[in-house]
C-alpha cells in the first residue's frame, strides 16, 4: 500500500499541478479581456463557455487512450507497438471531432442567440468563436499526448508545459489586446488570437518533449500515422463517448445552476460564480488524482493484479479524502478569507454579494469531499475500462437527483439560492455513492476480468 500510494502521488501531483496551472491560463484572458469593458467580457465569457464545453467533452472522449495505454504497459511492459495505435488512432480521433467542434464554433452567434442573448454581445462573441476555432484541433491533440506522457511516467512534461502555456497566453494577449511590441490593436479578437497562438506551441512543446525523451522517443507514436487501426479506434469510441458524456453533465448541471440563480437574483448569481471558482480550484487536486488512479488501476488491470487493482483505488481515495478535508475546513472557517482571493469582502457594493457567496461556500465545504470522492471513483472505474455503466449513473444523480432538487429549492421555497447548492450536493452525493458501491462490486460485476 505504502508503495502505492508513493506511486500515485507521484503521478498526481504534476497532473493536478498542471490542472491547477490550466486554469491561471484561462484566467490571463480574463485578466486582459476585463479591461476591454463589460460587454467585450460578456462575449469572451459566453464565447469560452461554448468552446471550453467542447474542449472538455472532447478530450475527455480522446482521453480514453489513458487507460487502453495503461492497460496494454501492465500486460506487456515494452507494448510498443500496442502503444503506438492507441495514440495514433486517438489523434485520428481528435482531428475527426475537432473539424465537428469547428463547425460548431463558426456558428457561435447563431447558437448564442438561440439562447437568448443580447445581439451585440452574441455577434462579438461570434466574431471571437471564428478565430479561437482554429485553437480546436491543436488543443484535443496536445490533450492526447498528455495522457501518452502520463500513461509513460512523465507527467511532469505535462505540469511545464502548462507553465510554458501560461507565459505564451500571457504575451499574446499583451501583444494582440492591446498593440504591444509593434502588434496590431485586435481589441476583444487579439485575445482568441492569443489563444491560437498558445494551443499551437503547447502542441509542439508536446512533440518535442516526447522526440527529445529516449524512452518516449522509442515508441515513434508520430511514425506511419497514415494507417488505420478500425478495431482500436471503435475501443477508444466506445471507453471515451461516455466519458464525455459524463463530463457534460456534470459540466450541464452547473451551467443549469448559473441560470437558475440567474432568474433568481443578480447578488445571488454573481455569488454563486465566485464560490462556485472556490470550488473549482479545490477540485483541481482530486482531479489529478483521478486522473493518477485511472492510469495506475488500468495498470493493475491489464497485468491481471486484482489485489493491486484493489490497492490503487484505495490509495487514490485515501489521497483525495485527506486533501478534501483541507479546503472543506478553510471554506467553513475562513471563508470572506478566501473570497477576499477575487473581491474586497468589505467593500460596501460587494456586501450582498459576499453575504450569499459565505452562505454557499457552507454548502460547498460540505460537498468538497464527495465532490473528491466521486472524481477518484470515476478515474479509478475508467482505468478498468468501465464507463458506460457510470455514465447513466452520473446522467441520473446530477440531473434526476441534482438539477431537480436545485429547481425546485431554489425556485420555489425559500431557500432561493441556498437551495440550488443544496441540489447540486445532493447530486455529487448521489453520483459519489453509486460510483462507490460499483467499485466494491468490480469482481462481482466481472469488471477485472477473470
Amino acid at each position: 500500500m505504502r508503495t502505492e500510494l508513493g506511486a500515485t502521488l507521484r503521478l498526481a501531483a504534476p497532473l493536478a499541478a498542471a490542472n491547477l496551472l490550466q486554469m491561471l491560463v484561462y484566467a490571463i484572458d480574463v485578466i486582459f479581456v476585463a479591461r476591454l469593458g463589460e460587454q467585450a467580457l460578456a462575449a469572451a465569457s459566453l464565447a469560452t463557455t461554448l468552446f471550453g464545453l467542447m474542449m472538455w467533452c472532447t478530450i475527455g472522449l480522446t482521453g480514453a487512450c489513458a487507460p487502453l495505454i495503461a492497460a496494454e504497459l501492465g500486460r506487456r511492459a515494452h507494448a510498443v507497438r500496442e502503444v503506438r495505435r492507441s495514440v495514433r488512432m486517438a489523434m485520428w480521433l481528435a482531428v475527426g471531432v475537432g473539424v465537428i467542434a469547428m463547425l460548431v464554433s463558426a456558428q457561435g452567434e447563431a447558437v448564442l442567440l438561440l439562447t437568448g442573448q443580447d445581439k451585440e454581445v452574441a455577434r462579438l462573441a461570434g466574431e471571437f468563436l471564428a478565430i479561437l476555432l482554429w485553437a480546436t484541433v491543436p488543443n484535443i491533440i496536445a490533450g492526447v499526448l498528455r495522457n501518452f506522457v502520463s500513461a509513460m511516467g512523465r507527467p511532469v512534461f505535462a505540469t511545464a508545459i502548462t507553465g510554458l502555456a501560461i507565459l505564451v497566453n500571457a504575451l499574446g494577449n499583451y501583444m494582440f489586446v492591446f498593440g504591444n511590441f509593434g502588434a496590431p490593436a485586435m481589441g476583444l479578437d487579439g485575445s482568441a488570437v492569443s489563444s491560437v497562438i498558445t494551443a499551437c506551441i503547447m502542441l509542439a512543446a508536446y512533440v518535442a518533449a516526447i522526440q527529445a525523451d529516449r524512452r518516449l522517443r522509442r515508441y515513434h507514436v508520430f511514425g506511419r500515422w497514415w494507417r488505420p487501426e478500425w478495431t482500436r479506434l471503435r475501443d477508444l469510441v466506445r471507453i471515451g463517448l461516455p466519458i464525455a458524456l459524463i463530463i457534460l453533465a456534470e459540466g450541464g448541471l452547473f451551467s443549469s445552476a448559473a441560470f437558475l440563480m440567474g432568474l433568481i437574483g443578480q447578488a445571488e448569481l454573481a455569488g454563486h460564480t465566485v464560490a462556485l471558482q472556490v470550488a473549482a480550484i479545490a477540485f483541481q487536486i482530486p482531479f489529478g488524482i483521478g486522473q493518477a488512479a485511472t492510469i495506475r488501476v488500468g495498470y493493475h488491470f491489464g497485468a491481471g493484479d486484482h489485489a493491486a487493482v484493489g490497492r490503487a483505488g484505495r490509495a487514490a481515495l485515501v489521497m483525495a479524502v485527506g486533501y478534501m478535508v483541507l479546503p472543506a475546513g478553510v471554506m467553513i472557517l475562513a471563508p470572506r478569507w478566501v473570497l477576499g482571493l477575487y473581491v474586497d469582502p468589505d467593500a460596501p457594493k460587494n456586501a450582498a454579494m459576499v453575504a450569499f457567496a459565505v452562505q454557499y461556500l457552507a454548502i460547498g465545504a460540505a460537498f468538497q469531499l464527495f465532490d473528491g470522492v466521486q472524481a477518484v471513483l470515476a478515474g479509478a472505474l475508467r482505468g478498468l475500462q468501465d464507463t458506460r455503466v457510470p455514465m447513466l449513473l452520473a446522467l441520473g444523480g446530477y440531473w434526476l437527483g441534482g438539477f431537480t432538487i436545485s429547481a425546485w429549492l431554489g425556485l420555489f421555497t425559500p431557500l432561493a439560492g441556498l437551495g440550488v447548492w443544496i441540489g447540486l450536493a445532493v447530486g455529487l452525493v448521489a453520483v459519489a455513492a453509486m460510483l462507490l458501491r460499483r467499485w466494491h462490486r468490480r469482481e462481482a460485476l466481472g469488471l477485472v476480468g477473470a
